[in-house]
């Protein structure tokens, strides 16, 4: 068979509408029959001889099946050890035991197995799918809103970051226990533990007037916690989809003539048959967005533009001829900035056109916009006006688009930005480091890193406060809430709308929001 017709589709757009409408009607079927939903595993085939699709048999699924609907589990060790072999700081809840692996370059991700602990001194994007397979993940370097930690909260996986020397004291091959249970300190301990599996039943939990929704970056565990009782989607990061569904650069999509030819075949490798790579990247890009926004639907998920750093998009396959070289890519060409300069506003057209694609095509128009780090009132106009050029108006079909409050200047001009957009969204990890003047990602000054300092507490005030007297929504989705009720209460006390967690943190959110709205100190 010629390699044209082997890249080719099996079933066309329509065909697998056709099959998924089966699909849910035999689901339906046998769950009205057995009086409880029964998640069906069906098996079809096309005939050979007249081109048609047949279901060939259905039976109960047998993995999701099993899972009790409406429960979490947390896991705790049955004692803790006196001395561990290194410690930092906690991501997550959980616990988890397995074989050391040490990851010093992307090279050695060749050899990591499946449920093995990834040890790194960091980690980055195009690491995501040896990390999603990793037992738990520990770091030398980071802290708390790295990116080994926000990748181990949206996997619902242990992980210490900021650990120091664990590269160098972890021995390949060893078997190790890391845990995140005793509170912000995790630990890396000797051998495999025994650890206790507590479960919580969602209908326990209290409702609340303020609204708790997640921050969501896999779209393959978007359908898991979707089944969590929250409000939607408050943060969905395109980034991650990029980084983890495509790994190439948007312009070396937009712009394969200026890659080399290696970077060029490495790319066509990944097409299927007619495809380019524009069309390509929209595709793979709409369908990451479209799943989480499918899982959750008709709830709404705020998808936020990209915001790789410069580092991190030179990373992607073809980026590095588009990327400045940057001695802070943290203050730098990042965010609002990019999508209408000429070094990335082709690239930015290839995100609008995949979220067009999502919303228009696929009929999630409960997928709304986020713009990141948006540094002044004039650039978000700009932005504004490009989106809409693009085909993605405010306010057309429903389209809603907020802003990230994540710098200073995001909360002095609280006024003017509220009257732009439909909300404003705290990023309280950027927007600490920015008024502390803390590096979020050094251990050496982690201890300065603190949500509660009242500077930045006044902050919060000002930026829900502000908002809610311009009749804009809003809310936060940094990590700030989930580690520390008193941020909770504060922020319940102003007035926010939605409170943005990841799906390991939302019980104990949901509880601090309650107990907030009772007017109950934590």
């Amino acid at each position: 068979m010629a390699k044209r017709d082997r890249e080719r589709f099996s079933l066309s757009d329509d065909e697998v509408l056709a099959l998924a409408g089966a699909a849910l009607a035999i689901e339906d079927h046998y769950s009205r029959k057995a009086g409880r939903w029964t998640p069906m595993d069906i098996e079809w085939a096309r005939d050979g001889g007249d081109g048609r699709l047949y279901i060939l048999q259905a039976r109960p699924e047998t993995v999701a099946s099993r899972r009790t609907p409406g429960v979490v589990e947390t896991r705790r060790l049955t004692s803790v050890p006196e001395a561990a072999l290194v410690t930092g700081r906690a991501v997550g809840q959980g616990v988890a035991s397995g074989a050391v692996r040490v990851i010093a370059t992307a090279a050695d991700l060749e050899t990591f197995r499946p449920g093995e602990v990834l040890v790194a001194r960091t980690t980055s994007p195009d690491w995501l799918p040896a990390m999603r397979n990793a037992a738990a993940i520990v770091t030398d370097q980071g802290g708390r809103t790295c990116h080994a930690a926000i990748v181990a909260r949206e996997l619902g996986i242990p992980a210490v970051v900021g650990a120091g020397e664990a590269t160098g004291r972890l021995t390949p091959g060893r078997d190790v226990t890391v845990s995140c249970a005793e509170g912000e300190k995790g630990a890396v301990y000797e051998g495999r533990l025994p650890f206790t599996v507590e479960r919580l039943e969602l209908a326990s939990l209290p409702r609340t007037r303020t609204g708790v929704m997640l921050n969501l970056a896999q779209r393959d565990a978007a359908f898991v916690a979707a089944a969590l009782p929250a409000g939607g989607v408050g943060l969905a990061r395109m980034e991650f989809v990029i980084g983890q569904m495509i790994g190439v650069h948007p312009m070396a999509a937009a712009h394969p003539e200026r890659i080399s030819d290696r970077e060029r075949r490495a790319i066509a490798r990944r097409l299927q048959a007619d495809e380019t790579p524009h069309s390509w990247f929209v595709r793979r890009l709409s369908e990451g967005v479209g799943s989480i926004a499918a899982a959750f639907h008709p709830r709404p998920v705020i998808v936020r533009l990209s915001d790789f750093k410069t580092n991190e998009y030179a990373a992607l396959l073809g980026g590095a001829p588009f990327e400045p070289v940057e001695e802070n890519p943290m203050l730098g060409f990042r965010g609002a900035s990019r999508y209408t300069h000429p070094r990335y506003a082709d690239g930015f057209a290839l995100e609008c056109e995949a979220l067009v694609r999502a919303r228009e095509t696929m009929g999630l128009t409960n997928l709304h916009i986020m713009v990141p780090f948006c540094r002044r009132v004039e650039e978000a106009r700009r932005v504004l006006e490009s989106l809409a050029d693009h085909g993605l108006g405010r306010g057309d079909g429903g389209l809603q688009i907020y802003v990230m409050c994540e710098i200073p200047n995001n909360v002095i001009q609280i006024d003017a930005f509220a009257q732009l957009f439909d909300g404003v969204s705290i990023g309280s990890n950027d927007l600490t480091q920015l008024v502390l003047g803390v590096d979020r990602d050094s251990a050496e000054v982690a201890f300065d890193f603190d949500e509660r300092d009242p500077g930045v507490m006044e902050m919060l005030n000002q930026a829900v406060t502000g908002a809610r007297r311009n009749d804009c929504a809003a809310s936060i989705c940094g990590e700030a809430p989930a580690n520390y009720p008193e941020v909770t209460a504060a922020l319940v006390r102003a007035g926010i709308d939605t409170i943005s967690v990841n799906p390991a943190s939302f019980p104990q959110v949901v509880r601090s929001v309650a107990r907030a709205e009772a007017g109950v100190a934590d």
